[in-house]
């Protein structure tokens, strides 16, 4: 197959899209430093443990479920003019956030934010196929799934600086000058694109797929704030979202143009690589989410320095991820992937050594191999979901990757952080009897509604602060075994499944290596992963 040379400005506008994907990334993991102020009722907004977990989890659900339509949408009218779209409609929503005046505020503003996200990441994967010839395509594919481990890792660090210095607002609010620039930037150097087929719109099946990720993520967080799965509100709702699910993959496979190709995971190398994709995201989402409190509530550190701990997450990101897929090519998907697998599960399960005393040296190493982990199983993942599918259907695994990326992250914040809360009100029930009756329940809703009943208890504090430290961190510890038998599952579930090392000479996920032609760039005729979804 013969290939064009691509846009003569390729480079230049892979560093604007990058731009604008670090941008709706970062956002993904910069609330998990915040969530300590946030719980504050005087430096924050007194939100709950649930109202916590539903900031973080509204827009990546959101982000995830709009992925496919958005992208649709770009093909058909273009993908520059969504991508700006996109981002102006995320900069708003960020102001919405900064200044919201509780925390359903918050939950609503960073559900807005989502929206505008999932029209962005689409678009910018899109642009990337349509403007670099296919020799050249892998590699420019490479610093894109770069760039999203390293803004995942870099969330908590530009967190703590901001909060260092600024109230808790500042971490939405320094969206807006970098999607001013962004803008700007994306009009002066992209050039505009659709796709030669554009596809109709699966509205019923993007409206089945939110209602019931939503119906699941709220039923799971009402059951760890409820301490009980046996309620009816929470067993009735997940049940529901179930068979909203149901229905939504019946409706996937009998519509002509599907929101989310179920017909791919017939492929088992397909729904195996997507698989890890998610499970990984999962333990990673939930480890951002108690670490936080553990940094900040437990040992006492401030948002700055918590946020700095988690570079030794992020280096060992920057430093395996873009490696990752070199290595999985002399070693095959299989392989770097089920081992990977493992090392996260060693590195979840060694949390349960750590306790309050725990010097910080021994804390430091077991955060870089948890990041040596999840940086070697996305990109191999990613490689592994192209490789299974044909060519027209690059941006069916594309956008099914980053889909299931966003909802591995909404579940493990929701289950993990739920096991950790309904974990928490057990251990610290005994010592909650020295408060009245009518304060326990809301003083055992989280370590911070503790600290905060031990204020007003003055001849108590002392015990009911150290109650409420180990409590917290004996409850981490049954969150962190659950991720790591996550994990564990993940890297069986790999090695049984996951094809290995692919023969020499096998053509590589996106096609590359065929000759030139010579052609130069189209802009309405180029080709591009997402034209299909």
């Amino acid at each position: 197959m013969n290939q064009d040379l691509g846009h003569p400005r390729r480079w230049r506008i892979l560093a604007v899209l990058v731009g604008s994907l670090m941008a709706i990334i970062i956002d993904t993991t910069i609330l998990n430093v915040s969530l300590k102020t946030l719980a504050d009722p005087t430096r924050g907004l007194g939100a709950t443990h649930s109202e916590l977990e539903w900031a973080l989890s509204s827009y990546t659900l959101v982000f995830a479920a709009l992925l496919f339509s958005w992208g649709v949408l770009a093909d058909r009218v273009g993908r520059k003019r969504v991508l700006s779209l996109g981002l102006a409609l995320f900069g708003l929503a960020s102001v919405g956030s900064a200044y919201s005046q509780d925390a359903v505020q918050l939950v609503v503003a960073r559900g807005v934010m989502g929206v505008g996200a999932a029209a962005v990441m689409p678009c910018t994967l899109a642009i990337v196929a349509a403007v670099f010839p296919a020799r050249e395509r892998a590699r420019a594919i490479g610093v894109w799934t770069a760039a999203i481990g390293v803004a995942l890792a870099l969330g908590p660090i530009t967190g703590g600086v901001l909060l260092e210095h600024f109230w808790w607002g500042s971490i939405f609010l320094i969206n807006v000058p970098l999607v001013a620039a962004t803008l700007i930037a994306v009009a002066l150097v992209v050039p505009e694109s659709r796709a030669p087929r554009a596809r109709e719109l699966d509205v019923v099946g993007m409206l089945l797929s939110v209602v019931g990720l939503v119906l699941i993520v709220y039923g799971v967080i009402e059951g760890g704030r409820l301490a009980s799965f046996a309620a009816p509100q929470v067993w009735l709702t997940i049940v529901a979202g179930l068979a909203v699910l149901v229905l939504f993959v019946r409706h996937e496979r009998r519509t002509a143009q599907p929101a989310f190709d179920i017909a791919s995971f017939r492929e088992p190398a397909f729904t195996v690589a997507i698989a890890a994709v998610g499970l990984v995201s999962f333990a990673m989402a939930g480890f951002l989410f108690f670490s936080a409190f553990y940094m900040q509530s437990v040992r006492g550190y401030t948002p700055l320095q918590a946020g700095a701990c988690t570079l030794a997450l992020a280096v060992a990101m920057m430093v395996f991820g873009p490696l990752s897929a070199r290595v999985a090519a002399r070693f095959g998907p299989k392989a770097v992937c089920s081992v990977a697998l493992l090392v996260v599960a060693v590195a979840m399960g060694a949390l349960v050594l750590i306790d309050e005393r725990t010097p910080l040296w021994a804390i430091l190493p077991v955060f870089f191999v948890l990041g040596t982990g999840i940086a070697n199983v996305m990109p191999p993942a990613a490689v592994s979901i192209m490789m299974s599918l044909p060519r027209e259907k690059a941006g069916v695994g594309s956008a099914m990757n980053n889909t299931v990326r966003q909802v591995g992250q909404a579940l493990g914040v929701a289950v993990l952080g739920s096991v950790l809360g309904a974990a928490y009100r057990s251990g610290i029930g005994d010592a909650l009897g020295v408060l009245p009756v009518e304060r326990r329940a809301a003083a055992g809703e989280s370590i911070e509604a503790t600290f905060a009943a031990a204020a007003g208890a003055a001849d108590q504090a002392g015990g009911l602060i150290g109650a409420a430290k180990d409590s917290f961190v004996a409850a981490m510890h049954v969150s962190s075994l659950c991720a790591a038998i996550v994990a564990l599952i993940g890297a069986a579930v790999v090695f049984r499944w996951l094809p290995g090392k692919p023969p020499p000479g096998a053509a590589n996920a996106w096609g590359g290596g065929a000759p030139n032609s010579g052609r130069s760039w189209k802009p309405d005729s180029a080709p591009a992963p997402t034209g299909e979804r």
